[in-house]
């Protein structure tokens, strides 16, 4: 195996096994209450954000990770003599990549290669476990690297919202487009393109009718699947995951399907039901 240190950021969103199992560091970002400052997956968990939203009567504020606590992570590994590769969630949604770039211009070595994921969630997690699994293939960083980039544009992220008082509360709807998705019981398609998100479908009812969307669009291109990852990544919302996966049991020719837990940073955006298919193609 080629020996070099892969590390990502909280909003990865991949668990504390998948974690563990590939040995990735996790640079966390932030989570503010008014004066209050958490890290996202250490000092709060979602459950815990959620009570706290409930009990203020406010959203919280997430803020990217510094360049100082990428220094402390990355300058390790550097003063031992390893190599480090940073995948991280898109620079259109966060300064964190634009942190690790300082962070590396600082300590100034040629160890440290960043890639902007151009992406967020487990979308940037399976960018991170492709890259994990060519590692243990035995492939130097800098192959990695490029195979990496080339892997970017292939990515699919899609969320399904159940609940627009999210979006309306952060700033990412009017009033009255989240008065009259509540009342028509709208449940957006959000998808990530170009590194930006976008509006996809708006399947009308429950929650289970924009789940119905997402497996049938993945469904459609299950001969075009990477066959090795695929995340079902929430925010609360086991009882849907546990939904996809009967829909898609049997009929895809994949490696490992992960079911995920959504961090902090991200389910404060998207809020509490969010759910998602993430792939890679091809």
């Amino acid at each position: 195996m080629a020996e070099f240190k892969l590390i990502s950021d909280s909003t990865c969103d991949l668990s504390a096994d998948l974690i563990r199992n590939y040995a990735i560091d996790i640079v966390p970002l932030f989570v503010n209450f008014g004066e209050d400052s958490f890290k996202d997956g250490i000092d709060i968990n979602v459950p815990e954000m959620y009570a706290q939203v409930k009990t203020r009567g406010t959203l919280p504020k997430t803020a990217a990770a510094s360049p100082a606590d990428f220094i402390q992570v990355f300058q390790k590994y550097v003063d031992a003599g390893v190599d480090v590769l940073f995948i991280g969630i898109g620079s259109k949604f966060s300064a964190t990549f634009m942190s690790a770039t300082l962070a590396r211009n600082e300590i100034g070595s040629d160890r440290i290669r960043l890639i902007d994921g151009a992406n967020l969630s487990s979308g940037t997690g399976l960018l991170v476990l492709k890259a994990a699994s060519f590692r243990e293939a035995g492939d130097p960083i800098d192959t990695v690297v490029e195979k990496i980039k080339n892997l970017i544009p292939k990515v699919r992220t899609q969320f399904v919202i159940n609940t627009m008082e999210y979006l309306y509360k952060g700033g990412r709807c009017s009033a009255v487009a989240a008065l009259m998705g509540t009342l028509l019981k709208i449940k957006p398609i959000i998808k990530v393109k170009d590194g930006t998100m976008h509006v996809g479908k708006k399947p009308h009812g429950r929650i289970t009718a924009g789940l119905d969307v997402l497996v049938h669009e993945v469904l459609e291109l299950k001969d075009e699947l990477d066959p090795e990852f695929l995340m079902i990544t929430h925010s609360l919302a086991h009882e849907s995951a546990v939904y996809i996966q009967d829909h898609l049991a049997g009929k895809l020719s994949i490696a490992h399907i992960y079911e995920t837990d959504a961090g902090c940073v991200i389910s404060s955006h998207c809020g509490e039901g969010c759910i998602g298919i993430l792939y890679i193609l091809k």
